[in-house]
């Protein structure tokens, strides 16, 4: 009697499109495979196909040992492995066989070979030692030994779990607790994901830098940080003298209130760097001397369309301009209706942008042509 011991891979790349046969070939094709990935599974599969064989023949038995393989999950697969299981079976005439497979997928080609020849049993091979499960255990272990992953994961978690009860018994209810949590965890994520912890650990030289450097920068940013709180208490200031309960219209409040503050804050940094700029080795770029002149723009535009939206809600009135007289010149008073301040801002915000192109344009032509100059 003799056994066909084949092995199967549907997804091919284990030898030519014809069967590879006999002890020796498997042997070579062993090495081949598991020197190009020894990780590959197919090493375990041929190997476990020798090894029925070699217990077939220690019971007296004749074995054929072979691998066939398709290419693929197609149709053209399994019919390349039906091809070469035809060819066995013409070639070597086997009584039974027994099929060695390492995956659900080549257990699906089972059947085609049981149509040719009578399968007497299948063997799945599993490996003891599962890639999955060995990679999640080091890299676990490679985790819990590196200090700053565990103080950005492990400390999170744990101070949430810590703190779960303590809110659940101070609030008695699962959702406050559970907000509070949440809103601590989203911040954290938040300052960890932004960066800003890079930027506050490095805060402290760069502030000790700007310091010996002698840098303008690091007066007008405080000076902008002081012209910013101005700005939120004038804001909240005049939000709060409205009667209004509408949400939105005291955010709008708010913002015309504030943003001639938030601009000036914004643009007395910007100045600030630009003067570092103009004072250091180094050139100055386009986008930094247009900077102070984008903030002016942009806190007009800002302002207009505001003051257009609470105009239009009845909180400001028409802005009305009193006759003027000078001289021989004299200009009878007027009322500027809402689209017209709007388009006095607007255009404001326009000019002064376009002023900024043509400084910076201008400022950026005459480096370069000192530059040209002969020595």
């Amino acid at each position: 009697m003799s056994t066909l011991v084949v092995c199967v891979d549907r997804e091919g790349g284990l030898g030519p499109v014809s069967p590879v046969v006999g002890w020796e070939a498997v042997q070579a094709l062993v090495t081949d495979v598991g020197v190009d990935d020894p990780e590959d599974s197919r090493v375990n599969c041929l190997l476990e196909t020798l090894r029925v064989a070699r217990d077939l023949r220690d019971e007296g038995e004749e074995s054929i040992v072979a691998v066939v393989s398709g290419g693929g999950d197609g149709v053209d697969s399994d019919r390349a492995v039906a091809r070469q299981t035809d060819q066995l079976v013409e070639e070597y005439a086997p009584d039974a066989a027994i099929v060695v497979t390492d995956s659900a997928s080549d257990e699906r080609l089972v059947p085609i070979i049981e149509s040719r020849v009578r399968v007497d049993a299948v063997d799945r091979v599993v490996v003891r030692q599962s890639h999955d499960i060995q990679s999640t255990y080091y890299l676990l272990k490679q985790f819990l030994g590196d200090e700053e992953l565990r103080g950005t994961v492990l400390v999170p978690i744990g101070a949430a779990l810590l703190a779960f009860p303590v809110l659940l018994l101070l609030a008695d209810s699962v959702t406050v607790a559970l907000s509070a949590i949440a809103a601590v965890i989203g911040t954290f994520l938040l300052y960890k994901g932004l960066g800003i912890d890079d930027f506050v650990s490095t805060l402290p030289g760069r502030v000790r830098d700007a310091f010996y450097s002698g840098q303008v920068s690091l007066v007008t940013y405080v000076v902008g940080a002081g012209l910013a709180l101005i700005g939120v208490f004038a804001g909240g200031i005049s939000a709060n003298g409205m009667e209004t309960t509408s949400e939105l219209l005291l955010g709008l409040r708010f913002i015309y209130a504030s943003i001639p503050w938030f601009a000036a804050a914004a643009l007395a940094a910007a100045t600030g760097r630009l003067i570092d700029a103009l004072l250091g080795e180094q050139g100055v770029s386009s986008a930094l001397l247009n900077l102070p002149f984008g903030v002016v723009a942009i806190g007009l535009v800002v302002r207009g369309f505001t003051g257009y939206f609470l105009e239009r809600a009845g909180v400001f009135a028409s802005i009305s301009v009193p006759p003027v007289t000078l001289g021989a010149v004299s200009v009878e008073g007027f009322v500027l209706s809402i689209w017209s301040r709007l388009a006095v801002y607007v255009a404001a915000g326009i000019l002064v942008s376009l002023l900024g192109v043509a400084f910076a344009s201008r400022m950026n032509g005459t480096e370069t042509g000192l530059d040209e100059l002969p020595e």
